[in-house]
This record gives structure tokens, sequence and C-alpha cells, in this order.
């Protein structure tokens, strides 16, 4: 008995020795996660380099694209447009080709294209336009305090329901405007404008009322019930916070990367909430995406599991939005390198549409791989690309290449293919950075 006291002082000596090392070895990993990523090297990897491309040849290509959908000819190559002006200064929007319209998708977008390349001008018309023409500033609207997400190109609006995915990249352009060329007055304070658009997009409380839409031609007012743009439950983005269409989310929407930042430089009192739907957008990915194609569904469940509905038949399969779910998670991992499953999901993907044939791979399939249409669409030859940041596989630089061997989109369906395609030049080329704050 006289030795119990020494015999437990060694039975927790061993249990230290033991666990110590797993704790470490835990510890250690996370940190070289965190230390892996570009945010924290400041290296943001040059794709198009690695594949053999001179510097001069890639600044060439990003400036040419740029030239050319946002100041070429107006007629079969441009999505910008200027709009003249208004007592905040110029205007200008861009615009869906195919569809006649304006939409957030776009327009924020177009700043975050802006803000990269260092193009403060086009960024501050494009604000204008949106804070002008789009923007809810009446407390009683069910989308008070965030934007319209369609509207002609004169600035009626079409549609007062609210697509979350143009508010979340209204934010981070915002933030990273702030970071890059300081704060102006009223709405060029681009702190103030994202921290008030954040705070809403998860606080917003629920408001009841008449919401306008523009459908077959027919002008309706929807009784519906809206708040804020993220489930507080899940941690996860909406498709819509309206009533009307159910709660569910957009596989697309989910932007881990950008979480990070807002948890960071956002309101302060927020912080855990956007670092936990960071984690929760990480965990969803495996779980949208099919265990073999790698392919996920244009709209989902919380779980993952695909949505169907009577007003878009399709959600399910892969489609349009569907495109640009696999640059998140690749974007996520070049960033801050949190999750190897992002590497594993790249991989999948690319090896999918490599067996579909490098060149002429469709762009809408069903999740198990049935190929639905075969356009060989150039924005998801650019997503593609950005997929490379993710993925191990040496395969990855076919991807990278066949966006180089991309031509800038025009014609009709420039919108969305030009939009996806600039981006993912800058990401491939190293240049779609995070702006940090001076």
């Amino acid at each position: 008995m006289l030795g119990a006291p020494n015999n437990r002082k060694y039975i927790r000596l061993i249990a230290v020795v033991l666990v110590l090392p797993a704790l470490l070895f835990t510890g250690c990993r996370c940190l070289a996660e965190s230390r892996d990523g570009a945010f924290a090297t400041g290296h943001y990897r040059n794709l198009f380099a690695a594949n053999g491309h001179s510097q001069q040849e890639i600044r060439g290509k990003v400036d040419a694209a740029f030239q050319q959908l946002f100041h070429g000819d107006p007629e079969n190559q441009s999505v910008y447009y200027p709009a003249g002006h208004n007592s905040n200064g110029p205007l200008a929007y861009i615009t869906d080709i195919k569809h006649h319209d304006v939409r957030t998708e776009g327009l924020s977008y177009g700043m975050m294209i802006a803000v990269q390349m260092n193009k403060k001008a086009e960024f501050d018309a494009l604000w204008n336009w949106s804070k002008t023409y789009l923007y809810h500033d009446s407390p009683a609207h069910p989308s008070f305090g965030f934007f319209s997400w369609e509207a002609k190109t004169n600035g009626a609006v079409l549609s007062e329901a609210v697509a979350p995915d143009g508010e979340s990249y209204y934010a981070m352009a915002l933030y990273f405007a702030a970071n890059r060329w300081g704060n102006g007055r009223g709405i060029y304070n681009y702190k103030e404008q994202a921290d008030a658009l954040l705070a809403n997009m998860r606080h917003r409380a629920p408001i009841r009322g008449p919401v306008f839409s523009l459908r077959r031609d027919t002008n309706s007012n929807f009784t519906v019930t809206a708040g804020a743009l993220f489930n507080e439950e899940h941690k996860m983005v909406l498709f819509s916070p309206s009533s009307e269409h159910g709660a569910f989310t957009d596989p697309s929407y989910h932007l881990p990367a950008f979480y990070e930042l807002w948890a960071r430089w956002g309101p302060a009192g927020d912080k855990e909430f956007w670092m936990a739907a960071a984690a929760a957008s990480r965990d969803f990915f495996p779980r949208a995406a099919h265990p073999t194609t790698g392919l996920g569904p244009d709209y989902a469940n919380f779980d993952g599991t695909p949505v169907t509905n009577s007003w878009n038949r399709g959600a399910a399969n892969f489609r349009f939005d569907a495109f640009r779910t696999a640059g998140n998670w690749s974007v996520d991992w070049s960033w801050w390198g949190k999750d190897v499953r992002e590497r594993e999901l790249s991989d999948r993907l690319q090896a999918f549409f490599e067996g579909k044939g490098m060149d002429r791979y469709g762009c809408q399939f069903t999740l198990n791989g049935q190929q639905l249409d075969d356009r060989h669409a150039q924005g998801l030859v650019a997503v593609n690309a950005v997929a490379s940041l993710a993925a191990a596989d040496p395969r990855s630089k076919k991807f990278v290449e066949a966006l180089w061997n991309t031509p800038t989109p025009d014609g009709l369906e420039r919108y969305y293919e030009g939009l996806l395609y600039m981006m993912g030049l800058l990401h491939c080329s190293g240049e779609f950075r995070v702006w940090m704050p001076q």
C-alpha cells in the first residue's frame, strides 16, 4: 500500500509518454497543413509555368482574355458594358448575352476579376450598378440588405429574389478591394460595405412579404418569408433564403476558402461560425460527389443527396451550376491545405473526364456518368483545369494544357463560359490571390 502512490505516478508518466507523441503529431499535422497553403506561404502555384509556358506568354494570355471580355467587340466579344454615370460615378454591367439579362452572379464575378487584375475603374462601375439597381434598402422587403438576382440591362428588375452566390462573391471582392486599394467614401468604403453584407448573410431576420418575379412573360408577386443566406444549424449556404424554394443548398455555392477569410476579416462575433462553415463545406463535398465519377448535382440537400423539384427537374444532374464545384474545393486546398479529401475528389473527377476524351467530353451528365449534352463547354474546361490545383495524379497537366489551348470564349455563350474561363486563367497562372490587409 505504501508503494501505491508511486505506482500511480509511474502509470501517469507512462500514459504521458504514450499519449504525448500522438498529440504532438496531431498538432504538427494541423500546423503543417496551415503552413502549406498559399494563404500562409504567399506562394500561388503557376500551373501554366509548370507546363513549360513562359511568364511573358502567360501574362499576354491573361491580359488578352481580359481585354476581349471586358473591352472587346461589343457585338461578339465583350460581356462588360459601360452604362453612363450617376452621383456615385460611372456605371457598368455584365450581361448574359444568351438570356438578355444581368445577374448578380456575373456582376460579382466581374468585380472579383477586376480586383485580381487591379482594374479599379471597372470594379467601381460594376459595384455602382449593383447598388443602384439591385440593392434592397427597404426594411419591409423580404430581400432587405441583399440584391435582386436578375434584371434587364436598363436596370429594370426581373426578379427580386436573392441568389446567394452573388452575395458571396460581392463580399469577398469587397474585402479584397479594401485590402488592395484602401477604402473610399459611401459605397466605396469597401470594408464597411462588406461587413454589412456579411452580417446580413448570417443574421438577417426573416421578413414576410411580396417578392416580384417575371416568369414566362407574366408579372407575378409571390408572398414569401426570407431571412439569412446561411442555414444556422447546418452551417451551409442556402440555394435561396426564400420559403418558396424550401431549405436546401447548391454545392457550387460552397466557398470554404472564402469563409476562412471572413472568419479573420469579418465581424468579430461571427468568427466561429465561418470557421465551422468552412469545415461543414469540406465535409459536404465528398458526400455530394458521386463515389466513382466525382460529379455532383446542381442542387443538394444538406446531407449531400441530390434535390429534385417540379420547377427544375434536372437539378439532380451535373449541369451548369455544378461546373463550379470542383473549382471551389480545389482553391480551398490551394489556399488552406486542410482536407486531403479535396485532392482525392479532383483526381476522381479528372479521371472521369479523361475517360470521356479530353477534347470531346460533354457538359451535362447524370451523376453516374451518362452524357446528356455533347457540347464541349469552355467554362467546364476552365474549371477542370482549376481542379489541378488540388489533383495529385500527373494527368492534371493535361487539363491545364487543355485550358491553355482553349480560345477566349466569344459569341452567344461568352457570358458564363467567358467568366469561368477568365477566372480559370487567373487561378492557373497563380494570379488569383488573397489580398491581405495592409
